[in-house]
């Protein structure tokens, strides 16, 4: 099993966006921080809530190419959304209607991102080729990154 990953990603993460708000360029060096500090991972990035559509649109990630559209409540990505409850999944190849963007990765855990007001951003999605790569500990860290990064996002 991979190490843990490291409870000051956060302090990172608030120090690298030291008074930045804009969305994108917030998004795309969270991604960026993710991919290059934690260990077997083969993708990191987030995916953005599109009310009109009601479904999620990729937006900035580190990794291989990946599906651009997931609806809401579908896969991973989606069930997060949906209900707003931190997907922790060992094996996505036992997780029922997982959708495969990418074939090499076998776990996968997907934080919601909700804005203070209760407006829906996306989600946070971190893929690795190792099952069981993500642990509870894990998931309260990333719980808390998440919480970092939507400070420093203005709203949408």
């Amino acid at each position: 099993m991979s190490d843990q990953i490291n409870p000051l990603l956060t302090e990172q993460l608030d120090a690298l966006l030291y008074e930045e708000t804009n969305l994108v360029a917030n998004l795309a060096n969270a991604s960026a921080l993710l991919k290059q500090t934690l260990t077997d991972i083969n993708w990191a990035g987030f995916y953005l809530y599109q009310p009109a559509s009601d479904d999620l649109i990729l937006g900035p990630f580190q990794g291989n190419v990946a599906c651009v559209h997931i609806e809401n409540g579908h896969g991973v990505c989606g069930t997060a959304l949906a209900t707003q409850d931190t997907q922790l999944v060992p094996d996505v190849h036992a997780f029922a209607g997982h959708i495969a963007c990418d074939s090499a990765s076998n776990s996968e855990i997907v934080v919601p991102l909700t804005l203070a007001d209760g407006t829906k951003l996306g989600v946070l999605d971190i893929d690795s080729p190792i099952k069981g790569r993500f642990t509870t500990d894990d998931q309260a860290v990333l719980e808390e990154f998440a919480r970092v990064l939507l400070k420093h996002i203005d709203k949408v």
